[in-house]
This record gives structure tokens, C-alpha cells and sequence, in this order.
């Protein structure tokens, strides 16, 4: 009985690993457009401010995410592909983290950045690799009635992180052209360092 029970309880933690290893990420890049509407607003940029107060919940998500996706790993609670998403969310939850502490000493040595930036596209690679997990997880536990809605949303979310992604590294290549309208939207949204 107290086996199953435990079972039970596990499958609740990975239920919640998988939601998190979504929601995390998103609640991130919807901080981090807010972030761009302060920066046209000319709002003043400090460390605690409520965009980036929320852009580090969003971090704590998937840090949270990826402290779960260890203890499960070590209890080995999962199997086939999601092990293997289980350690994306965690790498990427670590770019993040990292990345995050990055763009804090960029801002401080260099001021509001860009779009492009040193720090800026580790962080979206942490956000690809983390939404690539929780695709992982999720297809493995379509089974579970509750995850049924995610798999589809944790998919597009991942698409859409790499097309942002991609778009951002386009810039650095084509920068002079692809800047003029994102300029207007993300104010100084183009500035390549």
C-alpha cells in the first residue's frame, strides 16, 4: 500500500516538473516583452524592477522545474524520452540562471541593451532547450488526462522560441535593415554588442 502511495505522489511531482518546465519559460519571455514596453515607456531600469521581478519567477519556475527533474532523475522515476527532456529542462533552466546573472552585470556595465547582446541569446537558448524538455516530458505522459491540452501549447511555445531565437541572431547578421521597425517597437531593441 505505502508503495503505491508513494507512486501516487511521484506521479504528482512530475505532473507538476511537466507544468512548470512550460509555464516557467513563458511567464519569462511575456516579462521580458514587458521589459521592452518599460524601455519604451523610458521607465527606469534597476535590478528590482516589477518586469524583471516577474522575468525571475518565470527562472524560479524552471529552476524548480529542473531541482525536481534531478531528485526524479536520481530516484530514476522516468523513462525514454523523458529522461532525456528532464536533463533539457535542467541544462536549460542553467543557461537561464547563469545567463540572467549575465545580463544584470551587462546592464550595469553597459546600460539598456538590445535585443542582441552577449547575454540575451544564451538566455533564449536556456528557454529553447527548457520548452524542448518539457515537449519530452509532456509526449511522454500524454497518457495523464490533465497534461492532454499542454502537449500542443508546450509545442508551439517551443516554436516559438526558436523562431525568436533565430530572428535575434538574424539581427546580429542583417542588423542595419531588420532594425528600422524593430527599433520603434523595442526602442533601443537593435543594439548589437
Amino acid at each position: 500500500m505505502r508503495l503505491v502511495g508513494s507512486r501516487f505522489a511521484w506521479s504528482r511531482v512530475i505532473v507538476l516538473l511537466a507544468i512548470l518546465s512550460v509555464v516557467g519559460p513563458v511567464v519569462v519571455v511575456c516579462a521580458g516583452f514587458w521589459d521592452a514596453i518599460s524601455h519604451i515607456l523610458q521607465e527606469p531600469e534597476f535590478f528590482w524592477s516589477p518586469p524583471h521581478v516577474v522575468v525571475y519567477v518565470g527562472v524560479s519556475m524552471t529552476g524548480v522545474a529542473a531541482i525536481l527533474g534531478g531528485i526524479v532523475l536520481n530516484r530514476r522515476l522516468v523513462h525514454g524520452t523523458a529522461i532525456t527532456g528532464v536533463k533539457l529542462v535542467m541544462a536549460g533552466a542553467a543557461i537561464q540562471i547563469v545567463s540572467g546573472f549575465a545580463d544584470s552585470l551587462s546592464h550595469d556595465v553597459f546600460g539598456i541593451d538590445g535585443l542582441v547582446s552577449w547575454s540575451h541569446q544564451p538566455l533564449e537558448f536556456g528557454l529553447v532547450l527548457g520548452a524542448l524538455g518539457a515537449v519530452f516530458i509532456l509526449k511522454s505522459m500524454i497518457h495523464v488526462r490533465i497534461l492532454r491540452w499542454m502537449l500542443p501549447f508546450s509545442i508551439m511555445v517551443f516554436l516559438f522560441f526558436v523562431v525568436w531565437l533565430a530572428f535575434n541572431i538574424a539581427l546580429i547578421f542583417g542588423h542595419v535593415i531588420q532594425c528600422i521597425p524593430v527599433y520603434e517597437i523595442f526602442s533601443s531593441g537593435c543594439a548589437v554588442l
